[in-house]
Order: structure tokens, then C-alpha cells, then sequence
């Protein structure tokens, strides 16, 4: 394959990456309560959620909290962590799933709420599951170009009004089970936020090298998981079959192309469910217990899950270890991204 489907940053550092997670637990137990009726109507199984997707529990925002606050809120920690202040921050990258509107963007609140400076670009980089990772990128490309020189890439998810919706509409008289198993992913999803400080590797020693990775578009996919305000439409096996073809190729081209990521220290891929998790471990030889996995407390957090699980396993990771984060957004596109801890 020939053009830019992998990459490298020559002067680029993570210098923090943290976590919001929402308060309030619903657990898996709860959906089927809630769906009592129409599983007893469709003769199908409680527990399914667990025992298929592996999904024990996600959160909840409390009343009151918006999943703009939470990236506010998650911002002004990886700036804090970073050391780097408000006024220093020259792009601002929103990579959100969840919106109330169409206009303005995500991004202007976030940019008013942590008092960045007027100078600062701002804006929504929207890619489904696979923006932070993207954003990450976008930024990186900027600070290596010195157009830039810190950016804050954010996003917040809440999962709570699309369930909400979901529940309504399977329980339904008219509802049937392949309505159920074409909605089963939305009830996998989870709120939360999460946020990440990039700057110069050469003025920042101590930052964690991000080295560059791989990306791969399969856009003839793009109707298997279509998302919007009133649910989430997943052809499961679809998007497990087609989306595992991509991330193995674009695995490979990154290895044909001077990468090698089959000793990493650690695997941090985007968190869906037990048989993607085991799919990709599989299709590409990985080391399972080197993938971390957090789906099972947190669900799918959208393109907040990977950052938020990478914050987590922060707290292990030593100075000179390997990470590769892995993800893969609706639609279809990967990316591969490798950072020198």
C-alpha cells in the first residue's frame, strides 16, 4: 500500500492523561429489570449483557451534571497534572460523541469553561470511537510543524438519555428480538470523560514519547453501526467480522513498514466487549495478560474509553515501557498509535 497510512512524530510528548468517572453505577442487573417485558415477551435470556458482552456495570452522570462539565472537569486535571497552565494551550481538540446540537461545537464551552486563552484553536474532531486517538494525532502533527506548542485533546460521553430512549422503544409491544439484538450494543454503553496535555518532547524530558502509528480506513462499512440521539444500530457480527479484517491489516502494514509491536509492555485498545477483546487478541498474537481491560465496570465509554483506560493503567507504567493504543471507530477506520513510556 502506497501513501500515509503510517506515521512518526519527532518531537512530541504525552505529559498527562486522566480520568472522569461518572458517580452513579447501573449495573447490568438494573437493564434487565428495566427490560423486564419485552425479554419475557422475546423469550429471551436475562443476563446477556454479562454474559455475552462481558458487561457488568457502566455509569450514570448524577442529576445536574452535563458531559461538557466532565470534560471541563477532566481537563482542568491533565492540566493540572501536566503543570501546564490554561494560558499556555494553543488547540483545544473536543473529540466527543455526545452533543445537545449541532452549533456551535462542543469545544466552545470546554475552551470558556478552563479560561483558555482567546489565541487557542478550538474545535470538534468527530470520528466516532476512534476521535481521541485521532486528535491525539492532529495535535502531534501541529507541535512537530511549531505551529503549536501545548495542545488539550477531551472528550465526554453520556450514555444515559440514548438507554433511556432504548428502553422505551424495546419494551414496545411491537419491538421484536432482532430489534433487541440491532440495539444490544447501545445498552454495552457508558458515561465518562477524559483528557489528555501533548507538548514538545525536547522541552519536556520526562514526558512520554509519542513515536507515531498507523491508520486505516474501511469507509464501505459505514452502515454497520449508524448512532444519533434516538439509539444506536449495530450489525454486531458485521462490525466484529469486517472491523477485526481492518485492524489485522493495518497491523500488518504498520509491521511492513519498519514498525514492531509484537513485545509491547502494554496493549491499550478501545473497550467494547469479551468477544472483540478476544477477537483482536487473537487475530494479531497478542499477549492477553498485557491488554488491560475495563469494559466490564465501565462499558463503552466511546472515544473517551481508551484514554480513560490508559489513565488507569498510568498508575504501573514505568519509565522506558512500550505502549500501543488500539482503536477502531464506526465507520469503518483504525488507528495504531505507539507511546515510549
Amino acid at each position: 500500500m502506497i501513501g500515509n497510512a503510517t506515521f512518526r512524530h519527532h518531537n512530541t510528548s504525552l505529559l498527562a492523561v486522566t480520568s472522569v468517572e461518572a458517580p452513579v453505577v447501573v449495573t447490568s442487573a438494573d437493564f434487565d429489570e428495566r427490560l423486564a417485558p419485552s425479554l419475557k415477551r422475546l423469550r429471551l435470556s436475562k443476563r446477556m449483557l454479562e454474559r455475552v458482552a462481558g458487561v457488568q456495570e457502566r455509569r450514570w452522570w448524577a442529576p445536574g451534571t452535563d458531559f461538557d462539565d466532565a470534560a471541563i472537569e477532566a481537563g482542568a486535571k491533565a492540566l493540572a497534572e501536566s503543570g501546564i497552565e490554561a494560558d499556555q494551550i494553543g488547540l483545544l481538540i473536543n473529540t466527543s460523541v455526545t452533543r445537545r446540537n449541532l452549533e456551535p461545537s462542543v469545544a466552545v464551552k470546554i475552551h470558556n469553561g478552563l479560561g483558555l486563552p482567546s489565541s487557542a484553536l478550538n474545535f470538534d474532531l468527530a470520528n466516532a470511537c476512534l476521535g481521541f486517538v485521532n486528535g491525539i494525532t492532529l495535535a502531534a502533527n501541529m507541535i512537530d510543524s511549531g505551529q503549536i506548542k501545548y495542545a488539550l485533546i477531551v472528550a465526554g460521553e453520556d450514555a444515559q438519555a440514548t438507554q433511556e430512549t432504548t428502553f422505551r422503544r424495546l419494551n414496545q409491544e411491537s419491538s421484536t428480538r432482532a430489534d433487541y439484538l440491532r440495539e444490544f450494543a447501545t445498552l454495552t454503553l457508558g458515561s465518562g470523560a477524559a483528557a489528555a496535555v501533548i507538548g514538545p518532547a525536547d522541552l519536556h524530558p520526562g514526558g512520554h514519547r509519542i513515536l507515531g502509528g498507523v491508520s486505516r480506513a474501511g469507509t464501505s462499512h459505514h452502515e454497520l453501526c449508524v448512532g444519533g440521539p434516538d439509539g444506536m444500530f449495530t450489525d454486531t457480527k458485521g462490525l466484529l467480522d469486517n472491523g477485526l479484517e481492518l485492524v489485522t491489516d493495518a497491523w500488518h502494514e504498520a509491521h511492513s513498514n519498519g514498525w514492531d509491536w509484537r513485545k509491547m509492555d502494554r496493549y491499550v485498545t478501545h473497550q467494547v466487549s469479551n468477544s472483540y477483546t478476544n477477537a483482536i487478541i487473537k487475530a494479531v498474537d497478542l499477549v492477553r495478560s498485557k491488554v488491560p481491560i475495563t469494559f466490564p465496570k465501565w462499558g463503552n465509554v466511546g472515544p473517551a474509553s481508551l484514554p480513560m483506560t490508559l489513565a488507569q493503567e498510568a498508575q504501573t507504567l514505568t519509565p522506558g515501557d512500550r505502549v500501543l493504543c488500539m482503536g477502531v471507530g464506526s465507520g469503518l477506520n483504525t488507528a495504531m498509535m505507539e507511546i515510549a513510556w
